[in-house]
């Protein structure tokens, strides 16, 4: 008797597999960028331990994987092929393409500094941008709101409630929508000025493309040379931080699938703990005399 018709599992090649849950993946909604990354990790999965139809996948096979994978490329690169090969493997599980225990664990990172402007560094940002009005804009709208430089480009002039201070978006990475997200009053006060100035039938609030050349050449004329748009979106969070504003709701604002994220890729936290140590009392405890007697 075929010992399939006991255990639930079903065989398939391992071509059949990927196709499969490649459909499945796209059925789901998710991006091509997203889309890319998980053929990219399977693709290293596939050449480093070879094709496997569903009965021969296990746990070795993913150690192996592991080991090395992880000679090639540094964790954080590895952790992110772990992390789609687990949304693999219980995808694989309710296919009843596997019916073993299959255990693999993300690596613990070394922690990495969050690139993030001061204030006054921002305040030189803007200062640079002064003579080129559509970037200086996006760079408002990034810092007031933590939105994908992606994301401002596409905004629409019907898309901005200016009574309210809110903006309607949806994210083209993760395809979320937020129906009211709002904008601090003074970002919305230089959107409005700068709409008006627009003076066209045209309902895109950018009708230019980024100029990334500009881009690189001003941010250099304010010694920040090397800083990336997307670091306005860590800055975002990491004010929001420094003013006290908890992780869930830095993690809410930015959409993110995971608290961790938030706190780890796009919150500069040392301010904080520079502000928090500097509450200690520290200057009662240097005015003791070093000589002074025994009590």
């Amino acid at each position: 008797m075929n010992s399939d018709v006991f255990t639930g599992m079903v065989s398939v090649d391992w071509t059949q597999i990927l196709e499969e849950y490649r459909k499945y993946k796209k059925v789901q909604g998710v991006v091509e960028a997203t889309l890319y990354e998980v053929a990219l990790s399977l693709r290293n999965f596939e050449r480093l331990t070879g094709k496997h139809n569903s009965k021969q996948i296990s746990q070795d096979i993913f150690d192996n994987f592991i080991l090395l994978r992880g000679k090639e490329v540094k964790r954080p690169t590895l952790n992110k092929d772990i992390r789609n090969l687990k949304a693999f493997l219980r995808w694989c599980k309710k296919k009843r393409y596997i019916n073993e225990e299959i255990e693999i664990k993300s690596l613990k990172e070394d922690e990495r500094p969050v690139k993030s402007l001061s204030e006054n560094q921002i305040i030189q940002l803007l200062a640079a941008f002064r003579y080129y009005p559509t970037l200086k804009m996006r760079i408002l709208l990034a810092l007031g709101t933590g939105l994908r430089r992606g994301d401002i480009d596409v905004l629409k002039i019907s898309d901005v409630d200016f009574e309210h201070n809110n903006i309607t978006t949806k994210s083209k990475k993760t395809r979320k929508s937020m129906a009211s997200r709002p904008v601090p009053e003074p970002v919305m006060e230089e959107l409005k000025k700068y709409v008006v100035g627009l003076n066209s039938t045209d309902d895109r609030v950018f009708i230019d493309e980024f100029n990334y050349k500009q881009w690189r050449k001003t941010c250099t004329k304010a010694d920040l040379a090397g800083l990336k748009f997307h670091d306005l979106r860590r800055t975002f969070c990491s004010l929001l931080a420094q003013n006290g504003v908890s992780t869930a709701v830095a993690q809410k604002l930015l959409e993110h699938s995971s608290p961790t994220i938030t706190s780890k890729i796009y919150m500069n936290v040392d301010p904080v703990l520079r502000s928090a140590v500097n509450k200690l009392h520290a200057d009662r405890w240097v005015l003791i005399p070093a000589n002074s007697p025994k009590s």
